[in-house]
């Protein structure tokens, strides 16, 4: 790994664990923050925002990409932070395990990804401490569906 990946990683998961802080979870306590990394180096952030009817809950990567491309950006993700872990009393993720993205999200992801024909790196690490794992999105959703197979560029 390199500095620079090293860099990015630090810097992705930084403003993932800051979004988890704003977490709308009272259903699950379980406190979820992303961050898309644009290819102009700028960061869009997201939090998981649950509701009452549990279905109509969102992630915290969907709604940093919602964001995205709500800004016209979504074909410009080069990689995605993901932090997640139990909430305490006071509402701040805990814990150290890595949490990566939903299958869900890992679709919502390739949306991104396929329109901007690129493999997503996909940085994952726990709401504290310093475990953390990289993964390609290929390697998460292999033979995935999107775009492509619907014949749009």
């Amino acid at each position: 790994m390199t500095d620079d990946d090293i860099a990015i990683r630090d810097r992705l998961i930084a403003a993932a664990r800051e979004a988890a802080l704003q977490a709308h979870a009272p259903y699950s306590r379980f406190g979820v923050g992303a961050a898309v990394l644009l290819t102009d180096g700028s960061v869009v952030t997201g939090t998981n925002f649950e509701n009452a009817s549990y279905g109509l809950s969102l992630c915290a990567e969907t709604v940093a990409l919602a964001t995205t491309n709500a800004q016209g950006r979504l074909r410009d993700v080069v990689a995605i932070g993901v932090i997640g872990g139990a909430m305490d009393a006071a509402g701040k993720p805990t814990g150290t395990k890595p949490v990566g993205p939903c299958g869900r999200c890992r679709q919502v992801i390739n949306e991104a990804a396929q329109l901007g024909k690129r493999d997503i790196v996909v940085w994952c690490a726990g709401a504290e401490g310093d475990a953390y794992e990289r993964h390609l999105l290929s390697a998460l959703l292999p033979h995935a569906f999107g775009p492509g197979d619907l014949g749009i560029d």
